[in-house]
């Protein structure tokens, strides 16, 4: 079985580790861990704490990306199921040096691809409004695009094209990462919109991640006050790691695609493609989130480790 690990630094975990600090959230996670999967109710009574206090909690461990929590059916409407989402977490202080001697990194802003073919339900816009007309895929052309902190569409795919900045270095890829804001798209949000969202790099498919939703419950860190609650506020943040191994999503492996098969040394781009297939089996579209929206205030992230 793949275990489920978080790798954090001093500077990138600080939301994680102060989350951490408290007692309850930490005898929370202990209890998702040994109990399985809960609700809200079930956690404040096994901790002996008012709801109130205990949801106010979840909805901390939520944010640090440290549960994850889907709406299930109960016997009188609707309950919130929590589950722990991973099971080591490891605070590095040797990671930011390594990062910096032992990788190249290169941020793609949202609006910067280099193809596309979408489909309405679709737009995009910038910290200062929308760009363009709404679910008009011809906007996609607009030249203001590159300005773009978040775009959308139901259906169909953004191509990005990354410099292969170690092959003009001339240096081995160990690993290479991608690191994303991600969610579903609905007209409106819904926390329960399932979608599909597979990642290919030089045209191969390197692993597939379902988002459990289009998240609105409240207003992303970084999304500015002008965007209406009721459209999508944030997404999860999810990493996809290619090693010799195969490709893992957030530590779990999830297909055998390997570095080998993306063929880096023969491309001087490196092309990446993020898509909603027809073939998707919750086919419920895409929010990919990128600088001033969202909750992690960066673009598409590029890593090589060498």
């Amino acid at each position: 079985m793949s275990t489920r690990f978080l790798m954090i630094g001093p500077e990138d975990g600080k939301d994680v580790l102060k989350c951490l600090s408290a007692p309850a959230r930490l005898s929370m996670l202990e209890l998702l861990h040994i109990r399985g999967p809960l609700n809200v109710n079930e956690i404040a009574e096994a901790l002996d704490l008012p709801q109130s206090t205990t949801s106010t909690h979840l909805n901390v461990l939520e944010e640090a990306g440290l549960i994850r929590t889907e709406v299930s059916k109960a016997r009188k409407g609707s309950q919130k199921i929590c589950h722990a989402v991973h099971e080591e977490i490891v605070l590095s202080f040797a990671s930011h040096a390594r990062t910096a001697q032992e990788a190249i990194e290169v941020a793609m802003p949202v609006g910067l691809y280099s193809g596309y073919e979408v489909f309405a339900p679709c737009g995009m816009c910038s910290r200062d409004g929308i760009i363009g007309y709404l679910d008009s895929p011809d906007t996609f052309l607009a030249p203001d695009r590159m300005k773009a902190g978040l775009l959308w569409f139901t259906r169909g795919y953004v191509d990005y094209q990354f410099p292969n900045n170690a092959r003009i270095k001339g240096a081995e890829v160990k690993e290479l990462e991608v690191i994303l804001e991600l969610s579903s798209e609905v007209p409106g949000t819904s926390d329960n919109w399932p979608s599909d969202i597979t990642l290919s790099i030089n045209g191969k498919s390197i692993g597939a991640w379902t988002s459990p939703g289009d998240f609105g419950d409240r207003r992303g860190k970084y999304t500015p006050d002008w965007w209406k609650l009721r459209g999508s506020q944030y997404g999860v943040l999810k990493c996809f790691r290619v090693t010799e191994n195969g490709t893992f999503i957030d530590g779990i492996r999830v297909s055998e695609t390997s570095l080998s098969d993306l063929n880096l040394l023969e491309h001087r781009s490196i092309r990446l493609r993020i898509e909603v297939p027809e073939t998707a089996e919750h086919p419920g579209g895409i929010n990919i989130f990128g600088r001033g929206f969202g909750n992690y205030d960066q673009d598409i992230v590029l890593r090589l480790k060498i």
